[in-house]
């Protein structure tokens, strides 16, 4: 079960992989002769070095689909064009290239900095491995980036705002020591003290009112 899970997983890095090095590098197929099945693309993998690895973290498919996966998907939205300018230097943190490769052939690269001030970005050099004719441009992050990095194995320090989402959403993380009963007993609590001062309230309210209404009806006799 888990190696048909690990096939599955393994198909669909490779579809994500072929997004982003586009659908052009199957040879044409021939004008005569008998149709040939197309031939099975070559595994995903990606490369990720920056900040805190000595060495480059290495992501292959067939061993780690889920992570070669999840990398992918930070990088394979981006259009044609991005924006000319990012961010300043010094707010954008720690930086992370990765490679994205089909076999063992490097397709394209792309840096991201998770911890970034104003949200994760992500810059696409116009130099490319496979010497692709593209635009340079900025990029806004998925917000899960940093946590993405993070679980495929790069040295960042656990985020509890976003575990998941693309631009400008994502979900908020429940901290693990929340106690939902605590939580509960609290707001139990401070309705009760709400509804004692609300009953305070309309008790001088009404005694004021009864003290009114006796003085109009003496001077009233």
């Amino acid at each position: 079960m888990v190696g048909r899970v690990r096939r599955l997983l393994g198909v669909v890095v490779a579809m994500a992989a072929a997004v982003v090095v586009s659908a052009g590098m199957a040879a044409p197929a021939q004008a005569t002769g008998p149709q040939r099945a197309a031939p099975k693309p070559p595994p995903a993998g990606v490369d990720i070095t920056g900040d805190g690895l000595t060495e480059p973290l290495r992501l292959r498919a067939d061993s780690q689909p889920a992570h070669v996966l999840a990398v992918i998907d930070q990088v394979n939205w981006f259009g044609r064009s991005g924006a000319a300018a990012g961010p300043k230097r010094a707010d954008l943190g720690p930086k992370y290239t990765i490679v994205v490769l089909a076999g063992d052939v490097p397709k394209q690269t792309f840096d991201l900095y998770p911890l970034a001030k104003g949200g994760p970005r992500a810059y696409r050099p116009a130099k490319q491995p496979d010497s692709r004719k593209t635009s340079a441009g900025w990029f806004l992050g998925r917000l899960n980036m940093s946590e993405t990095l993070r679980t495929a194995g790069v040295p960042l320090e656990r985020q509890f705002d976003t575990v998941s989402g693309g631009v400008g959403g994502g979900e908020r993380v429940i901290p693990e020591a929340l106690d939902p009963g605590r939580d509960i007993d609290a707001a139990i609590s401070e309705l009760q003290r709400l509804l004692l001062l609300n009953a305070g309230v309309m008790l001088v309210i009404t005694s004021g009112l009864a003290g009114i209404a006796l003085l109009v009806r003496r001077r009233t006799r």
